[in-house]
């Protein structure tokens, strides 16, 4: 239990379909317009999300599923609710990463935990590609059981961000596939099913309260000190 947790904390703040190896990646222009297109126009962004962890050697290691909901600018919630549940919900001043069955909360200022994340992605903020750089080459899209994907892969600028790179998958334009490679050649692919994007969210989603009798480990940022 202890490691699945471990986990998805890697994937979201180093936060399935196919597990095939990714080949093929847009041409420079098509991928910089994808990536372009999900980081700086899209408003609102939720899905359902399958979410895959393979080791080194391509060995299954855990499977969870789970909700994403994005709202631009600086506001997502990254929810799993199998095989365990557990809630990041990003408001835009602080993430909180809330562990059900701990009945435990961690909260960091939200800038400080994101820097140099892909997580930073999802939220959308003016400078969130600064920390990457995109690599392409010849276009050749992927098919899978959803549609032709096409794939962007995005480099960490800062060498010790944690990951190798983050290769994102896109279906008709629209974001479908995540995959994540780790310092430590663990794979994590997170595929999403359900997509809409643009369409309005409960606002609600991206507000956390603290719940009674639960342990609550940082401090968080208020709004005067961003």
């Amino acid at each position: 239990m202890a490691s699945v947790r471990a986990a998805a904390r890697q994937v979201l703040l180093c936060v399935v379909a196919a597990l095939l190896p990714v080949v093929g990646l847009a041409d420079d222009l098509q991928a910089r317009a994808l990536v372009d297109r999900f980081v700086n126009d899209v408003r609102t962004f939720s899905g359902d999300f399958e979410q895959t962890l393979l080791d080194a050697n391509g060995e299954l290691l855990e499977t969870s599923s789970g909700r994403l909901d994005i709202q631009r600018p600086g506001r997502f919630r990254w929810e799993y609710e199998s095989p365990y549940e557990q809630w990041l919900v990003a408001d835009g001043v602080n993430i909180w990463s809330y562990d059900v069955d701990l009945a435990q909360v961690t909260v960091k200022p939200q800038a400080e935990a994101l820097a140099n994340t892909p997580a930073t992605l999802l939220g959308g903020t003016q400078n969130a590609m600064d920390g990457f750089t995109i690599e392409a080459t010849a276009p050749k899209d992927q098919p899978d059981s959803a549609g032709t994907t096409t794939w962007v892969r995005l480099k960490p600028v800062d060498a010790e961000s944690g990951f190798r790179h983050v290769d994102l998958g896109f279906i008709a334009d629209t974001l479908a596939r995540m995959v994540f490679l780790d310092n430590l050649e663990q794979t994590t692919i997170v595929a999403l099913s359900q997509v809409a994007v643009d369409e309005p969210v409960d606002p609600d989603r991206f507000r956390f309260a603290v719940p009674d009798d639960v342990d609550v480990v940082g401090t968080p940022a208020s709004l005067d000190s961003t």
